[in-house]
């Protein structure tokens, strides 16, 4: 006697024969949903969002002006204990954490972010190693840096600064790196992990991590907020978007192709701007007393600073004090976080790899 479960496979399988045989090619219907990966589009911000909407800016309820979140000094907190946890391994082993930066190309921001980088590793007792490329250069170069530091025993924390020429495949360069050293978090499993619940990655994304981590210690409810993340990329909107979620916001994106997006980061508590605009979001675009986390670093032209230039935000700082209960400012604000948050995770990193506890 057939089993029954196999009875019914056997007449669906007859049945999609003879469909089948009675359509011709033309006629079978195939999805329409194309690859994901011909779907990307490049986030280019129109001038029409850069203009202040007619919306009324109301001010904070709760404060004339907004706290500033300091992300100098709790940055300085978290360097100060990461010290003091290499001594303690320095003199236990014998050994250091130790950091590779591969920099490709002259980009006055990348050139800036790592020279802050290797700053902070002389600070905390860090070794150094940096492979310096010319933006010529071929993709193999960048994969040999990578295997390179990959067999290194002594770096336990590798980074490519990003964002690379627009030649480069990040992805194949970012599959090559070792996932025990993908310090800045980009690896696919990273990523993977960070998205489905029940998994821990080996390393959150360092802006991402920061930013969750100047609002826990803000004291800033998280559970069951409203959270809008300006800005999709993977270096930043994509990890704090996925990093809210798993700690319980509800959370929405904007990107550039998003319909009135003023409309709806006014109903954000928090706010995350990561689109690399200069002020970008206006008074109008807040809720009164949300908390603003500017993660946009934009160089402007200034004749009176000592390089030529100077540093503001995506978030107009002027207004946002007038309307946020908490924002962070640029210079100072996310940025030294995420310098600190990279300092963390080399070495969790070198713990790991050493057997140190």
């Amino acid at each position: 006697m057939i089993p029954v479960r196999m009875m019914r496979k056997m007449v669906w399988e007859r049945s999609m024969n003879k469909l089948s045989r009675g359509l011709s090619s033309s006629q079978i219907r195939k999805p329409r949903s194309p690859s994901l990966v011909s779907l990307d589009l490049i986030d280019e911000w129109s001038s029409s969002f850069t203009r202040s909407h007619s919306h009324p800016i109301q001010k904070s309820t709760n404060n004339d002006t907004a706290r500033i979140i300091d992300g100098r000094s709790a940055a300085e907190e978290i360097k100060s204990s990461i010290a003091i946890e290499v001594s303690r391994m320095k003199e236990s082993i014998g050994k250091v954490p130790g950091l590779a930066v591969i920099l490709v190309g002259q980009r006055r921001d990348s050139l800036a972010y790592v020279r802050n980088k290797i700053m902070a590793c002389h600070e905390v007792g860090f070794r150094f190693s940096i492979a310096e490329l010319p933006e010529s250069c071929t993709e193999d170069a960048v994969c040999d840096a990578l295997s390179n530091y990959n067999k290194d025993a002594s770096i336990h924390g590798i980074l490519v600064q990003l964002p690379l020429p627009q030649h480069f495949d990040e992805g194949k360069i970012l599959n090559v790196l070792s996932l025990e050293k993908d310090v800045d978090g980009f690896h696919p499993l990273n990523i993977g992990n960070l998205a489905i619940q029940g998994r821990e990655p080996l390393f959150i994304p360092c802006t991402a991590k920061g930013c969750i981590e100047l609002l826990l210690s803000s004291d800033v409810e998280i559970v069951g907020k409203r959270a809008v993340v300006i800005g999709r990329s993977n270096i930043v909107g994509l990890p704090t978007f996925l990093l809210l979620q798993r700690h319980h916001a509800t959370v929405s994106i904007v990107h550039a192709y998003s319909e009135n997006p003023e409309i709806i980061t006014r109903e954000a508590d928090i706010l995350v701007a990561a689109a690399g605009v200069p002020n970008l979001v206006r008074g109008s675009w807040l809720k009164p007393g949300a908390v603003v986390l500017d993660v946009g670093i934009n160089p402007i032209v200034d004749p009176e600073s000592e390089h030529g230039y100077r540093l503001i935000g995506d978030v107009c700082f002027e207004e946002a004090v007038r309307i946020a209960s908490a924002v962070t400012p640029v210079p100072g604000g996310v940025g030294p976080m995420t310098v600190a948050m990279l300092l963390l995770n080399t070495l969790e990193a070198a713990k790991r790899a050493l057997c140190f506890t």
